[in-house]
């Protein structure tokens, strides 16, 4: 994992949010990364944002996981529209003032009014869509079909065999860059903003992709990939995110 990218460092530690807008718990998730020109990747992004590349090549992401636990911070979870499943496709990116962090290109969930405040209010590129996350034992199994809004029947169906833990020494450089963002980027009445997402390092583990068939790339304006990606998996970490600032 990681190609030759054999050069082992920690993974970079998030910023610490002290007042979270939004407490949540991501779980077993997926990570399938493909590599991607990054003149193609920076024709996505909005002003003011530059592609994060490493050695010379953009990333592109395919994250599907369950979305457990959302609430504001004191309240409880409400049945039925605080856990649901989430597929996000993300690039990697560079502000103006020199931080890192996550570009989604889209976001696709199971509950519509999570999907119709995150569209309104956070600037956030959600889809409602069809979907079901099944952790088996040594495997974990996605199904997702975009509903609205549009184009309608985009999907992501992944089989994905887990594998035992990997230790902090057989992580790479490669896997960090990958994995270990702490920060995402979203524009708001035109404006760019960026909030922290705090969380500990990922407990990743070794995963095999058996199966997939996907298309939501595609519908995010990229080409199909030509080759296969690099996987991680992870059983998921409590996060708060932090307020939207203005970069």
């Amino acid at each position: 994992m990681g190609g030759d990218e054999r050069h082992t460092v920690r993974a970079p530690a998030a910023t610490p949010v002290r007042f979270p807008v939004m407490m949540q718990h991501w779980r077993h998730l997926t990570f399938l990364h493909w590599r991607y020109p990054a003149d193609l990747v920076q024709s996505h992004l909005p002003a003011g944002l530059r592609v994060k590349t490493f050695h010379g090549t953009a990333w592109v992401g395919l994250i599907p996981f369950l979305m457990d636990r959302v609430r504001a911070p004191g309240m409880p979870p409400l049945p039925w529209l605080s856990r649901f499943p989430e597929t996000n496709v993300r690039t990697y990116v560079q502000g103006p003032d020199g931080r890192t962090g996550i570009w989604f290109l889209s976001l696709d969930a199971a509950r519509l009014p999570a999907v119709a405040v995150a569209r309104a209010w956070y600037g956030l590129p959600y889809f409602w869509s069809q979907m079901s996350v099944e952790a088996r034992r040594a495997e974990v199994v996605y199904r997702a079909r975009r509903r609205w809004p549009g184009p309608a029947g985009a999907r992501c169906d992944a089989r994905v065999e887990l594998g035992p833990p990997l230790s902090e020494a057989e992580l790479t450089t490669l896997d960090h860059s990958l994995t270990a963002r702490y920060r995402l980027y979203s524009t708001i009445a035109g404006h760019l903003v960026a909030a922290d997402a705090d969380h500990a390092r990922w407990p990743l583990r070794r995963a095999r992709l058996i199966q997939l068939r996907q298309d939501l790339l595609q519908a995010a304006g990229l080409p199909a990939p030509d080759h296969d990606p690099i996987v991680h998996a992870s059983a998921g970490v409590p996060v708060r995110i932090g307020m939207w600032r203005p970069v």
